[in-house]
């Protein structure tokens, strides 16, 4: 069995590569049961973590579990707040085939579906993208989204400034033009796609900021409690989601549900629906579209399978095995 660790992960999984083999699955398919979300009590309400099981297979092909710790609490403690591991396993002995960093996973696969459905929600002359949040996921997007469309100013946005800063100072040293969003209001007016990925538990953007043609994704949120965007946002919106388990776990829908300002048969299509040609996606300039994320095991072993295969064909030097 091969261990990956953070670096051979990342290393095999390249943000183009990653998407296309995102889209690939998606039109495959597999099987995904809803995940597994267990409540962890810290010593205080604030240090409250979250505990996934996230389990995917192909019949025939690769099984997999990722196992996620959520403790957003971490922040205070200079730590990230979310850990996890993939295992992935050969589905038809049950053989372990290899152990991934389920972080470099994560992180790296939800960037890149949110680029994947970039591609047919954006404006196709889409160049203004504003980021809110600043930490691991957040600081993929740049890339993720430059390969579906020719990004060319970048502004990010945290409730840490020093933090927005820090990521704004590492794009700009890979020559994009990159800046800190002081004004959100503003920063959201002028953006051609604004992605949002952070733990927020209240509206971070606003309906009203929302101009023609605008692209928001929302990535951040993954519990009925977290949100950020308000019901406006989805009132104004056509609205996409990854799957159809974010209409039952997302605080960003169930919160519009329950006041009226938008309805669950609203709904344009899921990404597997974009991936299949089962929607044409945007249907003009002028749209506004959401995309909302939960996240998917679909994704995970798509990733975890992309980056064994790389790291298997490249050979097993530099990392260890059991």
């Amino acid at each position: 069995m091969q261990i990956l660790d953070s670096t051979h992960t990342t290393q095999h999984l390249p943000m183009a590569a990653l998407i296309d083999c995102l889209e690939q699955m998606f039109i495959a398919g597999c099987e995904v049961p809803l995940r597994h979300n267990h409540q962890i009590a810290g010593q205080t309400s604030a240090e409250d973590g979250i505990l996934l099981l996230m389990p995917a297979w192909q019949t025939g092909k690769r099984m997999g579990v990722k196992t996620v710790s959520i403790f957003p609490g971490n922040q205070a403690r200079g730590l990230p707040g979310l850990h996890s591991v993939f295992i992935l396993y050969d589905a038809t002995t049950g053989a372990p085939l290899a152990v991934l960093d389920g972080d470099a996973i994560t992180s790296r696969r939800t960037a890149a579906a949110s680029a994947l459905a970039a591609r047919w929600l954006s404006r196709p002359d889409a160049r203004r993208l504003l980021v809110l949040g600043a930490g691991r996921v957040a600081s993929l997007l740049p890339d993720a989204y430059r390969c579906v469309r020719d990004i060319q100013e970048v502004q990010v946005w945290d409730i840490r400034p020093e933090a927005a800063q820090a990521m704004v100072a590492r794009l700009q040293a890979q020559g994009l033009q990159a800046a800190v969003a002081t004004d959100l209001e503003q920063a959201a007016r002028q953006a051609d796609i604004i992605s949002c990925a952070t733990l927020s538990n209240a509206p971070l953007v606003r309906g009203e900021w929302l101009q023609p043609g605008v692209h928001l994704d929302l990535i951040g949120s993954f519990t009925p409690a977290m949100r950020e965007s308000d019901d406006a946002c989805f009132a104004r919106a056509t609205v996409f989601v990854d799957t159809p388990e974010a209409l039952m776990k997302a605080g960003d829908i169930l919160a519009p549900i329950a006041s009226g300002a938008w309805e669950a048969s609203g709904l344009a299509a899921t990404l597997e629906q974009l991936c299949r040609s089962q929607h044409a996606g945007r249907s003009s300039a002028d749209e506004i579209t959401l995309f909302k994320a939960v996240g998917t095991a679909l994704e995970d072993l798509a990733a975890a399978s992309l980056a064994f295969d790389a790291f298997s064909a490249a050979g097993t030097s530099g990392a260890s095995a059991t």
